[in-house]
């Protein structure tokens, strides 16, 4: 079984003690990429060197709204001259994790908003696709990508939105991202509606190490786990693991321009 794990944060410090080892064993399970997403400015270098040390393992830049605070206006300048100093390296897959945060009360939602589209030329300028974080958040984010319309599209990470708006990001030519909240019991609406979306319609990811799945629960999340969010969400639509794992990888390869 052959899987890709679309949204990972492997940089983190959580895996300083056991990263080679980990992804040693997820390799050994079928997880042949990964895609390490940058946060804000002062993790990018370490990220990129995790990606250059180690094979099928990817990078994309971006400025969190989680992190709203940390980011300064040059940030934005940071992020052109890396993504153009990177430009066609097959290491650099996309722009992100970026996106609208409106859970978390605190945040400037106008600040979030101009961050958002900046970033959003910036994948358009350089044709990558986009990592999108958006937390209660849809309405607004789908809003923007209407009037963005970006060549590449994206994934909408996490995706916990109702039927209707993944039909709107669907027809906006983005992917969902699935991971481990749909494999909780007590996600009754998400549950509901992920056997409904076409097998084409998404990718698989951890957001290791957070969101640990519910066969995992309360441990440091992995893209060791991949494999079980994979059977689990199989069941959902009522397929095999490995139809999952192979429409899902598809949709990831032809995401982000890699021989499947």
């Amino acid at each position: 079984m052959r899987l890709i794990d679309t949204h990972t944060h492997l940089d983190f410090p959580d895996f300083d003690a056991d990263r080679g080892a980990l992804l040693a064993r997820s390799r050994a399970l079928g997880v042949e990429r990964l895609v390490v997403l940058g946060v804000f400015r002062d993790n990018w270098q370490r990220l990129w060197d995790l990606c250059q040390a180690e094979d099928g393992v990817y990078a994309a830049f971006g400025l969190h709204p989680v992190f709203l605070d940390q980011h300064r206006p040059e940030h934005l300048d940071d992020l052109r001259d890396w993504l153009s100093r990177l430009a066609g390296d097959p290491k650099l897959c996309a722009v992100g994790e970026f996106g609208l945060d409106y859970y978390v009360e605190t945040l400037d939602r106008p600040r979030q908003q101009r961050l958002f589209e900046a970033q959003l030329a910036l994948a358009a300028e350089f044709e990558l696709p986009v990592l999108l974080h958006v937390r209660r958040a849809h309405a607004a984010t789908i809003a923007t990508l209407k009037r963005f319309k970006l060549p590449r599209a994206g994934v909408i990470h996490a995706f916990a939105g109702s039927y209707e708006e993944a039909r709107e990001y669907l027809k906006l030519g983005f992917r969902l991202g699935l991971g481990g909240a749909p494999t909780w019991p007590q996600a009754q609406r998400l549950r509901k509606v992920v056997p409904r979306l076409p097998l084409d319609a998404v990718v698989l990811e951890t957001d290791a190490p957070d969101m640990a799945p519910a066969m995992h629960p309360g441990v440091r999340n992995s893209p060791e786990h991949l494999p079980d969010i994979c059977a689990a969400l199989a069941e959902l639509w009522g397929v095999s693991p490995e139809e999952l794992a192979t429409a899902s990888s598809r949709n990831a390869d032809e995401l982000f321009g890699w021989p499947g």
